[in-house]
């Protein structure tokens, strides 16, 4: 059972993490971060959030089931490498596009946010909800 501060503080924190996981992931390309951590602290923030309130809720607030985040993840980062070997290139090579900032590397970077946060956050809710059983 949770304690009122904590359940009164617990979205404050989730929506802090969730916004620092998507600044991790945007400046992990060039700087540390990426992907990856940006992930684990998403994850971690529905973890916080199932703990303060209800695994039922954490996955209310989710509105997808976190398996189908991975699942685009893995998706996006398919793509990806796909586009390469389309334009001639190796797999995985980075492709940018005409005028912008933004290529198959960073559609990478999201598919891999996408599969840690969406496996991570499936785990977590599920040890969390097998905790509450008698």
């Amino acid at each position: 059972m949770s304690t009122l501060i904590f359940r009164t503080m617990a979205p404050l924190l989730c929506c802090l993490m969730a916004l620092f996981s998507l600044f991790i992931l945007l400046r992990g390309h060039n700087d540390p971060g990426g992907g990856f951590i940006g992930g684990l602290i998403a994850a971690a923030a529905i973890a916080i959030y199932a703990m303060a309130f209800s695994v039922h809720h954490a996955r209310e607030v989710l509105r997808l089931h976190p398996l189908a985040y991975a699942g685009v993840g893995v998706l996006a980062g398919g793509v990806a490498g796909l586009a390469s070997l389309i334009s001639g290139a190796p797999f995985l090579t980075g492709i940018w596009l005409p005028g912008y900032h933004f290529g198959t590397p960073g559609l990478f970077d999201i598919g891999v946010y996408l599969a840690v946060f969406g496996t991570l956050a499936e785990v977590t809710l599920a040890l969390e909800d097998r905790g509450n059983e008698p």
